[in-house]
């Protein structure tokens, strides 16, 4: 009989144990006013397919620490890639460049021993031969659809990650994280021309739903479907325009425009549009952003944020009006308010800030073909790329990947080339229309800040926006 081993041991070995890091770290922030003892074991794979064939398959493990101390608003940091006693003791000479006159130390989080997603480990519970068999079973299924795929790119990617958060206080939480995504592209030709399509899905969850054949022909079915569209597509118009935009995944857009600038210290330090603004008018009547990480199974939630704080639905705009921002610790008690869960670092090497997690707009009542008939010469973007915001002024440029003309209330040729071109603030006061088809993205999403990445969900139901800017390719 073989017994799973306690995932606590992978972060506790050698000279480290429990007990000592709890007084480590009692003694090494014991005159900081905030701060924690973070450890970490992570191990990740990726497989890509490509051409055929298994083109680069992966494997790492590494564990470490970041320790923190926090006075104000200085912040002392140090990390090391070794569990040991000795290097915790090393990185705690850092801590010493903290002013010990604090005012008292902070509240420790709330405990919670809830869990929105499994422990269990995805890597180790599928053999290496079956993932490559998944990723060569869908390149041959994807290139079996139709003649003119010209080519089939299978990512398939899995992690699992032990966290824990020792305070001086005594506080200790401790996290397990699976997670897991597949990704297909194709590249069609037809008549000397190539246009290609995505689709990914995933979350914290094991590769179990990932390996039905349901699931990743649905992944085939959408990613050859859009490659197909854009081999029809025709030069996107350009000009300010009503712009439709479609539920889910389009919700990326809320993210980049809005999302980073409702962050508690762009706010704190008076840089983002909404800095002083709670209570205000800052979106049209109808439009609720939220920010919830504790959804279950979500790519972008947490049991615990990375400071020990338990996730929570945080509600930053309701009905139109700025309700608030989210919060990291220090942030939060700077600013006279409660951490909301925000805490989140890329990996022990790193010091946290306040990040999304999966942030959303509410649905509204109206038909989204209704909201279609409304519009006489605009475009529907149902799925977009890449995108760049200005967090001060919240302007954004994004690109479309999968977008139609709609002509006459109904839906046209689709078009190539199209960006879309805003002020995130000014495009929360020009939504005329809310649809009642609220729904999270598929589970791909990466939101990057500050030199760090982390995974993160998005949504929204579809959206009308009038007087929206397009930068297309037609003359």
């Amino acid at each position: 009989m073989t017994t799973t081993p306690d995932p606590r041991s992978f972060l506790y070995r050698d000279t480290l144990d429990p007990d000592t890091a709890k007084a480590l770290t009692a003694d090494l922030l014991g005159t900081a006013e905030d701060g924690e003892l973070f450890l970490q074991y992570r191990k990740s794979e990726s497989f890509h397919f490509d051409d055929g064939r298994l083109n680069k398959a992966s494997y790492n493990t590494d564990s470490g620490f970041g320790l923190r101390a926090v006075t104000g608003e200085t912040t002392a940091f140090a990390h090391a890639n070794e569990l040991s006693a000795d290097a915790i003791r090393r990185a705690g000479q850092t801590m010493a460049l903290i002013d010990p006159s604090r005012q008292g130390r902070a509240a420790p989080p709330r405990r919670n021993n809830r869990h929105l997603y499994t422990d269990a480990d995805p890597i180790d519970l599928v053999p290496f031969a079956d993932k490559v068999n998944l990723c060569q079973t869908i390149d041959a299924a994807a290139r079996a659809r139709d003649p003119r795929v010209a080519q089939v790119s299978v990512g398939l990617i899995g992690s699992w990650q032990v966290v824990e958060i020792v305070r001086p206080d005594g506080f200790v939480a401790t996290d397990i994280r699976p997670l897991t995504r597949l990704n297909v592209n194709i590249v069609v030709e037809s008549n000397g021309r190539r246009e290609s399509g995505s689709f990914g899905l995933g979350g914290r969850a094991l590769y179990d739903n990932l390996l039905q054949p349901e699931t990743w022909n649905r992944a085939i079915d959408m990613a050859l479907a859009q490659a197909l569209t854009n081999l029809e597509a025709v030069d996107a118009p350009a000009g300010v325009m009503p712009v439709l935009l479609g539920p889910g995944w389009c919700g990326v857009l809320l993210h980049e425009a809005v999302g980073h600038g409702l962050e508690g210290d762009f706010n704190r330090k008076g840089t983002s549009v909404f800095s002083g603004r709670i209570g205000e008018q800052v979106a049209a009547k109808g439009v609720t952003v939220v920010d919830d990480g504790s959804i279950l199974d979500r790519r972008g939630s947490l049991s615990i944020d990375d400071e020990g704080t338990p996730t929570r639905e945080n509600v930053l705009i309701e009905d139109g009006v700025l309700k608030g921002y989210m919060q990291d610790r220090m942030n939060a008690r700077l600013m006279g308010v409660e951490a909301t869960g925000n805490g989140r670092r890329q990996g022990f090497e790193h010091a946290p800030m306040p990040r999304m997690t999966n942030t959303f707009m509410r649905a509204g009542n109206d038909d989204p073909a209704e909201l279609m008939s409304r519009v006489k010469n605009g475009i529907y973007a149902k799925s977009f790329g890449g995108g760049q915001v200005d967090i001060v002024s919240g302007k954004f440029v994004f690109s479309c990947t999968e977008a139609y003309k709609i002509e006459d209330g109904r839906v046209g040729a689709p078009i190539k080339g199209a960006t879309l071109i805003g002020n995130g603030p000014k495009v929360l006061n020009q939504i005329t229309g809310i649809g009642n088809d609220f729904a999270l993205d598929e589970g791909v999403g990466m939101c990057g800040k500050g030199g760090q990445s982390v995974p993160a969900g998005v949504g929204q139901p579809t959206l009308l926006v009038e007087g929206l800017t397009v930068g297309g390719t037609a003359v």
